[in-house]
């Protein structure tokens, strides 16, 4: 062997390092035998004193292997449904047919069970176990265990983030039958939708992952250690309890040595040590070698060993056990976070369980280094667990690259759910906090902790104040707060809210993005100036692209994408098969930019602490969820890359306050210069370089800003540029783009800008009749041979063949999706075009929706193609939501008898003097009616424009 460890599963490195000696630990890995117990009989029937008869490998679950009952409309789901059109819509008809079931609101199991379950194999303990106290541990059960060692009856345990820890004591050396059962049913009310137990994402699994093991520990052993490190003085305080399954009393000496990065050699030091007939505590100080403290920049990692040696024992014969920690201090002061004393913005995003390969968490270092690798590749430094806890290779793997982890209990305690009214749950969340921190309390990764998500109930705020101050005080290396997204209360250390966004659940098109017009200079100063503690903004973004079916094939274990396989259908019958790629480019551009947007207002907050996403990995539940730049799993869809992402969101990120994208030539465009700073130390004079060029990469503008230092923080302005564009060389219509570097560095940022101009050109109407309406004169004009454009008003178009599913356009992507939101708008995704099309000639846009867009979408409704003829193809589409799919378009042209008729459902009339996209768009329509190019392929009828207007009759 090469000696190396870094490719060993975590659980491995874990025994090693815990255990010290691999004769003291028997894996159980392997086959197993197995029963389910669908009428709970097993317990009152001892089924521990009977042969299991059937096969399964453990670790693992019964769903991947096949074991459980078809998936029905009966099936008894974990997981709120807010959208029940499957189990009624005729749409759904063949969805539900027996024997090929396939669910739109989540992944589709091949098989399912909820119940109990019992697992059993003979062990043997080995003779040298002779006189040893034996446990097993069960890493990640789902949900309660119960176990019998021969007829000796252990538990119940129903951690949900913790191993399941039984303690056998002594055993006799030999063979002995050991059954566990396992019961994945709603143990406690922790809420149907929490990811530690919901379909929605890693599904109600039976089973047990990760390690299966028995251990054999001395009768006096070290059964925890929680370190506390202090940067001044250079110290860490050491907690140890001890076990003792002696029945009797006695002393030792406890032995501590640490060695860490830059370290000389260990210092060691020596402590004396009581227990009585049931255990012991200790507590001492460790003198700390110089080295460096752990963050993100550099996650330097120390090691310490105990040993407990008995009083009059000779040779050794004690417990010894390893753990890892970080020199770290982490802190709130006032509205900041900061880390071993510098200022810390957290740039989140969520992991809500959702692993559709195996349907768990991952249990092995490596994947999950994969994953935190793919995070801090986008330029984020923080994963929340949304209601669940990550197993120990999550928390090591976090260590080791520097990411920060927010931890939850795993409660999503609403609807179903409630807090503070006495019931079991309400214990359980102490015990499961406490065990949570037993397990990861020395993670410096480890830095956030919160009671679950969006609690409920009469008396949550009672309950959590109570939460808050017991645990905070129990440990003082992380900050509490109540939970995710509320409530906001004064004994939280740090607040997760959801109103600085740009984009609230509900607002609808009354949204920042939606109702203001395209601005990078606000910012949520306003709220974070009334707050006294620490804000992280929860769960912005949501913003979707349309969905991946190319992924499909990604899904070789047991859930499979038959939600994905709806959606392509529908859209199959739409006859827009063809254009799915399309929509997914399109559509992911605009998803990009809607997220860049609410990066950056954030980070132009002066005092903000961080943000936390949703998401950047896509969520396959709650009605289906394609909020990520990255699918399920954490791999690229092909729009943006981590380079790309990492622009506008990083440890240092340039910033542009532009009080507007859209300009004229008679204007100046104005815009304050700032840089959003939290990397390892200030930039010492560091040069702003700014350019201003078109699409063609020629410059209009540019220049540099005096060196200076960046200090941490934002919300500094460093300069300010003025650009009249009103000369050469800026040309109109163009896109421009104004680019902020910092030299010599890799911080880069952009904004898009368009210069129209002021009085656009407009060609000759001569043989153009500009119409209002499907009126007598359009048609007869189209008769005589005429060319036509009809502005068809948008308070006239056809969009609501079903009043329950009306196509409601925003600028935005659609938030969420639609049915999670009952289909709170905008309900499209985006727009998609050929820029080379000779109509958009005169108007400079790219495939998909960008900031101009905004000036147009917003006084626009989508015509609905879907009665048309086939080969009408739309000059601006529009992207509808995948679950109506219809064939949507702003600008349709086609040929109406002998005339050419152009289409446009923007309102290019009324004030469009007063808005220069649509009064440069409108030019470029107009100049391609009267052109040479205007000649459509497609043949439509004046009964297909009506549908465009009218509701059709019978």
């Amino acid at each position: 062997m090469s000696g190396r460890t870094d490719s060993l599963p975590v659980w491995v490195l874990c025994a090693m390092a815990v255990a010290g000696r691999a004769a003291d630990t028997l894996p159980l890995d392997g086959e197993w035998r197995f029963r389910l117990d669908r009428e709970d009989a097993g317990v009152t029937g001892a089924w521990h004193g009977t042969p299991l008869p059937g096969r399964i490998r453990l670790p693992g679950t019964l769903a991947a292997q096949g074991i459980g009952d078809p998936v029905g409309t009966n099936t008894p789901w974990t997981g709120s449904i807010i959208d029940r059109s499957f189990f009624t819509d005729p749409a759904h008809e063949k969805d539900r047919l027996p024997g090929c079931v396939r669910i739109p609101f989540w992944l589709t199991p091949d098989s399912y069970y909820a119940g109990a379950a019992w697992y059993q194999r003979e062990v043997s303990i080995p003779e040298a176990w002779r006189g040893k106290r034996v446990t097993l541990t069960l890493e990640r059960p789902h949900w309660e265990t119960r176990v019998w060692l021969g007829n000796r009856p252990f538990g119940p345990q129903n951690s949900l983030s913790a191993p399941h820890e039984y303690d056998f004591g002594l055993v006799e050396p030999g063979r002995h039958v050991l059954t566990i059962r396992v019961d994945n049913r709603m143990i406690l009310m922790i809420g149907e939708n929490s990811h530690s137990v919901s379909d929605h994402t890693q599904g109600n699994w039976n089973g047990m992952v990760g390690r299966i093991e028995m251990r054999a520990t001395p009768p006096v052993w070290i059964d925890n250690i929680q370190v506390y490190p202090g940067t001044v003085p250079l110290t860490a305080r050491i907690a140890v309890r001890l076990g003792n399954c002696t029945g009797t009393a006695g002393t030792g000496l406890l032995s501590a040595s640490v060695s860490g990065p830059a370290s000389a050699g260990e210092s060691v030091t020596r402590a004396p040590v009581v227990w009585d007939a049931s255990g012991g505590r200790a507590e001492f100080e460790v003198t700390l070698l110089p080295g460096s403290a752990w963050d993100e920049f550099e996650p330097r990692l120390r090691r310490l060993t105990v040993s407990l040696d008995k009083a009059g024992d000779s040779g050794g014969a004690g417990d010894r056990r390893t753990v890892t920690f970080g020199l770290r201090d982490f802190a709130a002061r006032g509205t900041r976070f900061t880390l071993n004393g510098r200022p810390l913005f957290l740039r989140g995003t969520l992991d809500c369980c959702a692993y559709p390969r195996t349907g768990h968490p991952p249990m092995d270092l490596a994947e999950w280094k994969r994953i935190i690798g793919v995070v801090k590749a986008h330029g984020l430094n923080l994963i929340r667990f949304h209601s669940w806890c990550p197993p120990e290779a999550a928390f090591a793997a976090a260590d080791e690259l520097g990411c920060y982890l927010h931890v939850e209990v795993p409660l999503w305690a609403n609807n179903s759910a409630k807090l503070g009214d006495g019931d079991p749950v309400d214990a359980w969340i102490h015990e499961e906090t406490e065990r949570i921190l037993d397990a990861y309390g020395n993670h410096p990764s480890f830095v956030l902790m919160a009671c679950g998500n969006e609690p409920g109930g009469k008396h949550q705020k009672s309950y959590l104040a109570q939460w808050v101050l017991r645990h905070k005080s129990r440990d003082p290396r992380r900050l509490f707060t109540s939970a995710a997204g509320w409530p906001e209360l004064p004994e939280n250390q740090w607040q997760c809210l959801p109103g600085p966004r740009i984009q609230g659940w509900g607002e609808g098109l009354k949204s920042v993005i939606n109702a203001q017009p395209p601005s990078t200079a606000f910012d949520y100063r306003a709220f974070i100036d009334k707050r006294d503690a620490p804000v992280v903004s929860h769960e912005i973004g949501q913003w979707c692209a349309y969905p991946n079916f190319a992924e499909i094939v990604k899904y070789t274990g047991y859930l499979k994408p038959r939600n994905f396989e709806i959606f392509r259908d529908r859209l199959a019958a739409r006859g827009l098969a063809e254009q799915a790629r399309d929509f997914l480019a399109a559509s992911g551009k605009l998803q990009a930019l809607c997220y860049k947007a609410d990066i950056e207002a954030a980070l132009r907050t002066p005092g903000m602490a961080g943000f936390e996403l949703l998401g950047l990995s896509d969520f396959p539940g709650q009605g289906t969820a394609t909020v990520g730049v990255l699918d399920p799993f954490w791999e690229g869809k092909g729009y943006i890359t981590p380079d790309a992402y990492r622009r506008f969101c990083n440890a240092t990120v340039p910033l542009a306050r532009l009080a507007r994208r859209v300009f004229t030539t008679a204007d100046t465009l104005e815009a304050d210069l700032e840089v959003a700073h939290f990397g390892p130390r200030p930039l010492a004079d560091a040069t702003i370089a700014w350019s201003l060029q078109d699409d063609r990469g020629i410059p209009a503008a540019h220049g540099t800003l005096p060196p200076r230092t960046i200090p941490f923080g934002n919300g500094h302005a460093i300069g300010r540029i003025r650009v009249p564009l009103n000369a050469p060389p800026v040309r109109a219509p163009a896109r421009y783009r104004l680019t902020v570097n910092i030299r010599g560095t890799p911080f880069e940022n952009d904004w898009g800008v368009w210069v129209y101009p002021e009085q656009p050109e407009l060609p000759s109407l001569s043989g153009v009749t500009i119409a209002h309406g499907w009126d007598a004169s359009a048609q007869a004009a189209l008769q005589a041979g005429g060319r036509v454009l009809l502005l068809l008003p948008p308070s006239r178009v056809r969009n609501f063949p079903d009043p329950r599913n009306r196509v409601t356009p925003g600028f935005s992507s659609i938030f969420w999706n639609t049915a999670w939101t009952r289909r709170q708008p905008p309900t499209t995704l985006g727009i998609l075009c050929d820029p080379a099309h000779p109509a958009l000639a005169r108007f400079p846009t790219d495939f998909h929706s960008d900031w101009q867009w905004w000036h147009l979408i917003t006084r626009a409704a989508p015509m609905i193609l879907d009665d048309l003829p086939h080969g009408v193809r739309p000059i601006i589409q529009v992207i509808d939501d995948w679950v109506t799919a219809h064939k949507l378009a702003l600008v349709i042209e086609g040929r109406v008898g002998k005339g050419r008729l152009l289409v446009c459902s923007v309102d290019l009339s009324a004030d469009a003097g007063k808005n220069p996209v649509a009064r440069q768009f409108r030019a470029s329509l107009l100049a391609y009616v009267a052109g040479e190019a205007f000649r459509p392929a497609a043949a439509l009828t004046a009964a297909d424009i009506a549908l465009l207007s009218e509701t059709p009759t019978e």
